[in-house]
């Protein structure tokens, strides 16, 4: 025997697969990966504002300028690093597979689709999915521990700085010698 909530679920789970498939038409979209990424992107961001909270920690009325800065720098090169580095792939490898290279030291590669792993494959070779949970946490880091957050954003930042620089001269090198 059915109960009233039983029908509810089976209604709502219909419903909810077949916006899926409106949505995704003939390509395999994992809505349901993504809502949960979602979901779970609010608990963390939920967990370290209450830490801060109970922690008495001053939050700032609005951000300096310099913060921004300076976080949006270390927020790239940190998200890129974790993303597509060659170094970090073993992070990746439970979740994507490799294709072949992409840039200087970065590599291409493709989320699994099976087992459910898909939605964490696409947010672990994304720089820009990665970027919002690298900037959420170094925004925690910056009101839980600020001397030294900005000590290893200003790490990264100088390592952005120096990327820039090598591809930089690296380009200079090609065009003077024609290679």
């Amino acid at each position: 025997m059915s109960t009233g909530a039983d029908g509810l679920r089976r209604r709502v789970r219909g419903a909810l697969r077949r916006t899926e498939q409106d949505y995704s038409g003939t390509r395999d979209r994992p809505l349901g990966g993504y809502l949960a990424a979602m979901a779970g992107f609010g608990a963390y961001t939920a967990a370290w504002a209450t830490v801060v909270r109970l922690r008495g920690r001053p939050v700032p009325d609005r951000p300096e300028p310099w913060d921004v800065v300076l976080t949006s720098v270390a927020t790239f090169r940190l998200s890129r690093l974790l993303s597509k580095a060659s170094v970090t792939s073993p992070l990746r490898a439970p979740f994507t597979r490799y294709v072949g290279p992409r840039g200087p030291a970065e590599l291409h590669e493709e989320a699994q689709s099976e087992g459910g792993k898909d939605t964490v494959g696409e947010l672990v070779t994304c720089p820009f999915c990665m970027s919002v949970w690298v900037a959420s946490t170094l925004t925690a880091g910056q009101l839980l521990w600020p001397r030294a957050t900005r000590t290893t954003m200003g790490a990264l930042a100088a390592l952005a700085g120096s990327d820039a620089l090598q591809l930089a001269y690296a380009a200079l090198v090609d065009k003077t010698t024609g290679d």
